[in-house]
């Protein structure tokens, strides 16, 4: 069976983890047909559109995406390829694991860090209903709604239960924001109370923030609406070497998009320095969601043994590779 993949390269150093990572999924023996669509600056230039139609109509047949880099202006220009992604498709659930592997050289790298972040990701402050009140007075609204936000501690609770994790932690601001996050809390309180073999509790977002740094070993699963989660899954993702090794998915009812969340890095484009690990993660995860378990397994084991030895990482991770030379390595590592 052949499974169809869209493969959206994105800018920057995109292009060459995208390579690098399909290569690693190649080897697996995994039989996939790529479409490959562009969408970011290339998409741009050639469609004069950051998006275009093409993606959509790509992932209304295949159902899966695997994605590179793609940049946002900051304080202006045009609005992020992921969060428009992610609210067309409805891929209302963030999942990114975060690991401490073997080889890391980080200062938790001897803390046992394994945790799962579940962030909602279509709604909060990043639906992007902002206005001028008046001059130099800007509103954003902040939308949090039952429905998402039931759906989102559904998945995480239903995870903890099939894959035997034993605590969920709740993540909020209830205290200030009464109204929004704590409907986001009643709904967490709601569901938990169907799964009473997994431990839940709650913190107030910027206690959890200074928890992870102090103890990051004590948590499991992190549960989060929109911004709490983009900003912890960054901050987790600094405890185990940055966004540069860690996966993301986002998921939903119809379509799933595996990508990486770390930048473009334009500095260092066609220079063979990028680190394609955190791409390869997610590729990992893909494989998994597309029910091919061995080949996923192998696929990560593959990636911790090459970290493990330690002779083939990038410049990023205190290493001497390339991107090709790390590739090779992790296929080698399969064989």
């Amino acid at each position: 069976m052949s499974h169809g993949i869209t493969l959206i390269p994105g800018d920057g150093i995109g292009p060459e983890v995208a390579d690098a990572t399909v290569r690693a999924v190649e080897a697996t023996g995994v039989a996939v047909a790529w479409e490959r669509v562009d969408a970011g600056e290339r998409a741009l230039a050639q469609w004069g559109d950051l998006l275009p139609e093409t993606v959509f109509q790509s992932l209304e047949r295949t159902h899966v995406g695997l994605k590179g880099p793609t940049a946002t202006p900051i304080g202006g220009g045009h609005r992020s390829i992921n969060v428009a992604l992610r609210q067309r498709l409805d891929l209302y659930v963030n999942f990114r694991p975060v690991r401490m592997m073997a080889g890391l050289k980080t200062r938790f790298q001897d803390v046992p860090i394994d945790m799962v972040i579940f962030r909602e990701n279509t709604e909060d402050l990043y639906s992007g209903l902002e206005h001028e009140v008046v001059k130099d007075v800007v509103e954003s609204l902040k939308v949090i709604t039952r429905a998402a936000s039931i759906r989102i501690a559904r998945a995480t609770f239903e995870f903890a239960k099939r894959e035997a994790r034993k605590h969920v932690t709740a993540i909020h601001k209830a205290n200030i924001m009464k109204m929004s996050d704590g409907l986001f809390l009643r709904c967490c309180r709601e569901i938990a109370a169907e799964f009473p073999e997994i431990r839940y509790d709650e913190l107030i977002v910027d206690n959890a923030c200074m928890q992870l740094v102090m103890r990051p070993e004590t948590f499991d699963l992190l549960l989060l609406p929109n911004l709490y989660g983009d900003i912890v899954s960054d901050l987790a993702a600094g405890l185990v070497g940055g966004l540069g090794i860690v996966p993301s998915a986002n998921i939903g009812t119809s379509a799933a998009i595996f990508e990486a969340v770390h930048g473009t890095a334009p500095d260092i484009a066609g220079q063979g320095k990028a680190n394609p690990t955190a791409l390869m993660q997610s590729a990992a995860l893909m494989l998994a969601h597309l029910g091919e378990r061995e080949a996923s397994r192998r696929l990560q084991t593959a990636i911790e043994k090459v970290y493990a030895d330690g002779k083939h990482l990038t410049g990023d991770v205190c290493g001497p590779a390339s991107t090709a030379q790390f590739t090779d390595a992790v296929i080698d590592a399969m064989r």
